[in-house]
C-alpha cells in the first residue's frame, strides 16, 4: 500500500509500461515472501552482510534490467537519474544511508554499518547484473597500421568505427620525430575488448590503445553495440 503513490507517480512521469512492471514485481515481492523463508546458515554478520547484500543486489538488478523496480525509493531513483544523471543505485545507496544514519540511533552505530554494508554490496551487484558483460566501452587505437586496423574492426569484427586525423609520435628521446596518421575508436563491449586488442596486435606490436567507460550510447544506425557513429 505504501508503493501505491510512488507507483502512480512512476506512471505519470516515467510511463505506462514502466508502472506495470513495477506493479508486478511489487505484488510478487509482497506475496512470495510471505510463502517463502529461507534457513539460517551463519550467524556471521559479515557474511551476512556481504552474500545478503550480494542477493539482494542480484534481484534488484534483474527487476531493473526487465523495465521495472522493486518499491517506491526505487522509483524516485529512477525518476531523479533521468532529471539528474546520477545511477539508481547511487541515489538509492544516498537515500539508505540517510536512513541507516537516522537508525544508528535507535539500534547502534555497528548496526547501522552493516547495514550500510549490505546495500553496498546490493548497490556494486545490481550495477554489473544492470550494464552486465554488455557495458559499452569506448576503445581507440593509435597504429601505424591504422588502414589494416580499420579494415580488421570494420570487416572482421562487424563494428562501426570513427576517425580522428592526428599524429603520433613525440618519443621523450626523438621528440622531433612525428608520423600522421588516424586515430581509430570505436564502441565495444568489454567482452570484445580483449580479442579485438589481441588481433590488433599481431598487425602491430607496438599499438598503442586506451579504453574509456561510456555511460550511455544513443543515436546512430544499427541495433545494441554495432552501432554507426
Amino acid at each position: 500500500m505504501f508503493n501505491i503513490p510512488f507507483l502512480y507517480l512512476g506512471y505519470k512521469k516515467i510511463g505506462k509500461t514502466f508502472s506495470v512492471n513495477a506493479l508486478l514485481a511489487v505484488f510478487l515481492l509482497s506475496i512470495l515472501m510471505n510463502f517463502i523463508t529461507f534457513p539460517q546458515v551463519t550467524s556471521d554478520k559479515v557474511l551476512i552482510a556481504v552474500f545478503g547484500g550480494l542477493f539482494i543486489g542480484l534481484g534488484i538488478g534483474l527487476v531493473i534490467r526487465g523495465g521495472g523496480v522493486i518499491d517506491g525509493l526505487e522509483i524516485i531513483a529512477h525518476y531523479t537519474n533521468k532529471k539528474f544523471g546520477f545511477s539508481t543505485s547511487e541515489i538509492i545507496m544516498a537515500f539508505n544511508s540517510l536512513l541507516f544514519i537516522g537508525a544508528a540511533f535507535e539500534f547502534g552505530i555497528e548496526t547501522a554499518m552493516y547495514s550500510i554494508l549490505v546495500y553496498y554490496t546490493a548497490m556494486k551487484t545490481s550495477d554489473y547484473i544492470v550494464d552486465g558483460f554488455e557495458e559499452f566501452t569506448a576503445l581507440s587505437i593509435i597504429s601505424k597500421d591504422f588502414d589494416k586496423v580499420k579494415s580488421l574492426i570494420v570487416n572482421d569484427f562487424g563494428k562501426a568505427i570513427t576517425v580522428y586525423k592526428g599524429e603520433r609520435g613525440y618519443l621523450p628521446n626523438a621528440f622531433n620525430v612525428k608520423h600522421d596518421c588516424d586515430i581509430v575508436m570505436t564502441i565495444v563491449t568489454r567482452l570484445e575488448i580483449h580479442r579485438m586488442k589481441v588481433a590488433i596486435k599481431e598487425i602491430d606490436p607496438q599499438a598503442f590503445f586506451y579504453v574509456q567507460r561510456i555511460k550511455e550510447v544513443t543515436g546512430g544506425i544499427g541495433k545494441h553495440n554495432n552501432l554507426q557513429h
